[in-house]
């Protein structure tokens, strides 16, 4: 019993943590890279709110509520992370203290689903014919946060590191990491099976 728990959460860190399905790190970066680690209540809040997401849209999935062309689910990922990462670029070094948190949380709701959505596919075949997949859901779930929580922090870290070693502005250093972004998704868009 420890062992299938264990082996469902190590599937959800290693779902985030994939080396191919870096897309998820992508819009983990771009999310948190406006950040500093007094921020981290901030921050955990908003990796939490992205995993509801991701969890909804596969218990959704799941249980056959939904069903989503998955064509337009590839194209939408990378689309959200451009979002993001774009806002970020043209918000850098203003007061981000008097942003609209209900907005922020519920984009990021909405970008977990569409991310939890693009993930169906083949956590419908991980699943196979288990009885309880709820349960499964949420040990995958928490892998998920686990794995979320460290690349939130390494962001953070590198954060710091940039901004009191490296004395690069925190405006300078969110653009830096966002405009790197920009260009690893245009790619993975202009590459979808929709576009091409």
């Amino acid at each position: 019993m420890l062992n299938e728990f264990w082996f469902n959460v190590q599937y959800g860190i290693n779902h985030v943590l994939d080396i191919n399905g870096y897309d998820h790190v992508l819009f983990l970066m771009v999310l948190t890279v406006p950040y500093l680690f007094n921020d981290w209540k901030r921050v955990l809040l908003l990796v939490t709110t992205f995993t509801v997401g991701h969890t909804l849209s596969l218990i959704l999935a799941a249980y056959g509520v939904v069903q989503v062309n998955a064509n337009l689910v590839e194209f939408l990922i990378p689309i959200t992370i451009l979002f993001v990462a774009l806002y970020n670029v043209f918000t850098a070094g203003k007061k981000s203290k008097n942003e609209k948190v209900g907005l922020l949380f519920f984009s990021t709701l909405f970008f977990g689903l569409v991310h939890g959505l693009g993930f169906a596919r083949e956590f419908l075949m991980f699943a196979g014919g288990t009885e309880n997949k709820l349960v499964l859901l949420l040990e995958f779930a928490l892998g998920i946060e686990i794995a979320q929580i460290i690349i939130v922090f390494i962001v953070l870290f590198l954060g710091f590191i940039g901004q009191t070693i490296f004395r690069f502005s925190k405006r300078d250093w969110v653009m830096v990491i966002s405009a790197v972004v920009v260009g690893l998704v245009i790619p993975m868009i202009l590459g979808s099976d929709l576009i091409s």
